[in-house]
């Protein structure tokens, strides 16, 4: 199967829908969450994800806390501010949709996928060698998909050599697979490997490969929306600038 794999839309519809645009037909689709939070459009990102076939999607914790489970204080003054503003636009239909997503890790075949790590899905970044080993023993596939960092990269378990790695992927460079993994996808909305184009991935479970991807969408549109909705000058700066 060909498998979209995306995380942390983060209100960005027109980045959502250049993503969807460019995988194209896809047999499934995994968002490993944040569908909300900084951006300008919660309701419209919330509405096209439900529309997606073969969905499978987990809540981050922008999401839980939007929703009213997870208390705003544990978030910065700006990340704050953007979801004060969704909790007042998102419609209960939204909101209801969001509730019945989970938070905790899921295993489809050979991947387990997380928002943030196996060991704490929802808050937990890896970003360097020793957090990803910490988590290695924290899921039994051979291979782990997690978003939260916004960052493509890939996390490497050499067992012999008892020695992890982490790399930076390449867009359009695919990558064969081999136990024992955790690879991110990138941000949809919101990338901070300092490359501001859409971030997301395909997995390819019968060749058994991952190809990281990057698409251009209006950045200028998207800031112009933000500044509008009175939220934070720093989000609509950042999606320029990929940081």
């Amino acid at each position: 199967m060909r498998i979209l794999v995306m995380s942390d839309i983060h209100a960005n519809y027109t980045a959502l829908v250049a993503v969807l645009k460019d995988a194209g037909n896809v047999d499934e689709t995994w968002c490993l969450g944040d569908l909300v939070g900084y951006g300008p459009d919660p309701n419209a990102v919330v509405e096209e994800v439900q529309e997606i076939p073969n969905l499978t999607c987990l809540l981050g914790n922008h999401d839980v806390a939007a929703i009213g489970k997870m208390p705003l204080e544990t978030f910065n003054g700006d990340a704050k501010k953007s979801l004060l503003h969704h909790e007042k636009v998102l419609t209960a239909t939204n909101m209801d949709f969001m509730r019945s997503l989970p938070s905790k890790v899921k295993v489809r075949g050979e991947a387990t996928i997380a928002h943030g790590s196996p060991r704490d899905p929802l808050w937990e970044y890896i970003l360097n060698s020793l957090t990803a080993r910490l988590n290695f023993d924290h899921f039994d596939t051979p291979w782990c998909f997690v978003g939260h960092s916004h960052i493509q990269s890939i996390f490497i378990r050499d067992e012999k050599a008892d020695r992890v790695t982490v790399e930076q992927t390449k867009p359009d460079v695919s990558l064969q697979l081999q136990p024992k993994l955790i690879l991110n996808p990138g941000s949809v909305g919101q990338p901070r490997d300092r490359d501001p184009r859409a971030a997301y991935a395909i997995y390819d479970t019968e060749a058994r490969t991952w190809t990281p991807k990057r698409v251009e969408y209006n950045v200028a549109e998207v800031q112009a929306r933000i500044r509008s909705a009175g939220l934070p000058e720093k989000h609509a700066v950042r999606i320029a600038e990929g940081w």
